[in-house]
């Protein structure tokens, strides 16, 4: 099962503690505040209430054995960069911290961030996305149990054809369409013998537990 550390409780940390607890992730969740703990408790596998800019207090929760740390402690820049910054020195193999502007990534980026998270410009993004150039992967009606995700090709995957891969018989799993990184061009229903490269984003459907093993690969 995958693990996942959130920092900071306010309303993005709290919805993304519940998101990943409702996904069926293990989710430690960190605030120095209590009644935001109680509040997340429900949702998540360990709610600790914890000043997170104490370094060893935070090295003792084993957080370096998560799959990933998300940080998102409010407009306090000072504090997330601190434990931004710890997070990177106790091992952390991935942390995604949210900023409060270009400038406070950058130096989020410079202690040890891995993905920075602009919350408002993200969303701003994504709405534009959707409104002049509607996806519609949306608007695919799935049976109860059934997924589509786009994910990147798995190593494993490159440089083997889709009949070697036999992704079907071996994982459960269909691929739909498959686009190369940076091209517009998408080849629906590719052929037995296409080679999948290390630039492929693959279009898979399949049922949600096929889904997550995939996601694993």
């Amino acid at each position: 099962m995958k693990r996942y550390g959130v920092i900071g409780l306010g309303s993005f940390g709290y919805y993304v503690a519940k998101s990943l607890y409702e996904e069926n992730k293990e989710v430690i969740a960190i605030d120095i505040d209590k009644d935001k703990v109680q509040a997340v408790a429900p949702f998540s596998t360990d709610a600790v209430v914890l000043d997170a800019t104490d370094k060893e207090k935070l090295r003792a929760l084993g957080l370096d054995a998560m799959d990933a740390v998300v940080v998102s402690t409010g407009h306090k820049i000072s504090v997330s960069i601190l434990i931004c910054y710890y997070l990177a020195e106790i091992g952390v193999k991935r942390i995604l911290c949210k900023a409060e502007d270009d400038d406070h990534g950058k130096i989020l980026k410079l202690v040890g961030a891995n993905d920075i998270i602009h919350p408002e410009k993200d969303m701003a993004a994504r709405i534009v996305r959707s409104l002049s150039k509607p996806n519609i992967l949306n608007f695919i009606p799935l049976e109860k149990g059934y997924n589509i995700i786009q994910a990147n090709a798995p190593k494993v995957f490159v440089g083997k054809s889709l009949v070697e891969l036999d992704l079907r018989k071996k994982h459960g799993v269909h691929v739909i369409a498959i686009q190369e990184k940076g091209s517009e061009i998408i080849q629906l229903v590719p052929s037995a013998d296409y080679m999948i490269r290390e630039t492929d984003t693959m279009i898979i459907i399949g049922k949600d537990e096929d889904i997550e093993k995939m996601k694993e690969l």
